[in-house]
């Protein structure tokens, strides 16, 4: 019986010096950040993978571009992650350089729901 080793992100050493490694939830959740914060063609052998969703930060607001981005998003996640989790709400909001993702899912391995909120600062 083999386990699977879920490396932490960003990655780092522990304390030991060894590839530090994190828990079932928490990696669902690093792949989700991993997914929302990566722009396509950013990532050499998978120039599609990311969201587009730092692309769109600075762009004016309304609600059209709101629809627009949630749409998005909505489909990056069923696309890359749709076998390890069930969307269900989804808010996107940015103030300033402050972009805000506000999401409700759950992880389809074990059936808990969980809510998380990823932001990042633009320089």
């Amino acid at each position: 019986m083999s386990t699977v080793m879920n490396i932490d992100y960003p990655f780092h050493f522990d304390p030991r010096g060894r590839t530090a490694e994190t828990g079932d939830d928490e990696h669902v959740r690093d792949m989700i950040e991993q997914l929302l914060f990566t722009s396509p063609g950013e990532r050499v052998n998978r120039p599609d993978f990311g969201s587009g969703l730092l692309q769109l930060v600075f762009a004016p607001n309304s609600p059209e571009l709101a629809a627009a981005l949630q749409f998005t998003l909505q489909a990056a996640l069923q696309r890359w992650l749709g076998d390890v989790i069930d969307v269900g709400k989804l808010e996107v909001s940015s103030e300033d350089a402050t972009l805000r993702v506000d999401l409700s899912y759950t992880v389809r391995a074990s059936g808990d729901t969980r809510s998380d909120s990823f932001v990042r600062s633009l320089p």
